[in-house]
C-alpha cells in the first residue's frame, strides 16, 4: 500500500508540475528564469532529449525501455524476493517508480504536441533551475528526477549500513557480545 500510494502520488506530483509550471511559465525560452531565491534557485522550462546532464540526447525511446525493465525489476525486488516487508526498502522505491512513471510518461512523448520540435517527442520537461552563481550551475531537472534520487540515496544509504540480521542477539533483546564479559555472582550463604 506504501509503495503504490509513494508511486503513483509522486507521479501525479511529478506530471502536475511539469503541466502547471509549462502551462505558464512557457515553453524553453519563451519567458526568463522566474527567481524563488534570487540567483540561486527558480523556475525554467527546459526539455532534456537525453538521460542525466543531457547524455545520450536522441536515444529518448532507448532509455523508455529501460525504464520499463527497471520498473519490472522492482516489482519483482519487491514482491518476489520480499523488499517489501521492509518499510525502508518500501519507501525508497516507491520513491524509484514515482519518478520512472514521471518521467516515462515524457519519454513516450505522451505531453509532446504538433507542432514542437521533433527533437523532443521523447524528451522530459524539466522547470527546476538550481545554481551556485553564473558559473555553478547544475542542470534543471523536475520532481521526478528529485524523488529518483531521494530513492537511489536510500538505498546506497542501506547498502552501506544494513539493518542487523533477523535473530541476531541485539534485535532479539538478548545482550550484546559487549554485554557478554560482564558476570554476576550470587552469594550463597
Amino acid at each position: 500500500m506504501i509503495f503504490g500510494l509513494l508511486a503513483v502520488l509522486g507521479a501525479a506530483a511529478d506530471l502536475i508540475s511539469k503541466q502547471v509550471v509549462f502551462a505558464k511559465r512557457g515553453l524553453p525560452a519563451e519567458s526568463d528564469v522566474w527567481w524563488v531565491i534570487e540567483g540561486y534557485v527558480g523556475i525554467e522550462t527546459a526539455v532534456n532529449t537525453g538521460a542525466v546532464f543531457g547524455l545520450g540526447a536522441g536515444r529518448g525511446l532507448m532509455f523508455a525501455a529501460l525504464s520499463v525493465l527497471a520498473a519490472i525489476g522492482i516489482l519483482i525486488w519487491l514482491f518476489w524476493f520480499r523488499a517489501a516487508y521492509q518499510l525502508w526498502l518500501t519507501v525508497a522505491l516507491g520513491c524509484v517508480m514515482a519518478g520512472i512513471f514521471g518521467n516515462l510518461y515524457d519519454r513516450l512523448g505522451l505531453w509532446w504536441q504538433p507542432g514542437y520540435p521533433e527533437a523532443w517527442r521523447s524528451g522530459v520537461r524539466d522547470w527546476i533551475l538550481w545554481q551556485a552563481g553564473e558559473n555553478w550551475k547544475w542542470p534543471n531537472f523536475n520532481i521526478a528526477d528529485s524523488l529518483l534520487v531521494i530513492g537511489a540515496g536510500m538505498l546506497l544509504w542501506k547498502s552501506f549500513f544494513p539493518d542487523p540480521p533477523h535473530g541476531s542477539p541485539t534485535e532479539a533483546g538478548q545482550p550484546s557480545d559487549t554485554d557478554a564479559g560482564a558476570t554476576t555472582t550470587t552469594n550463597s550463604d
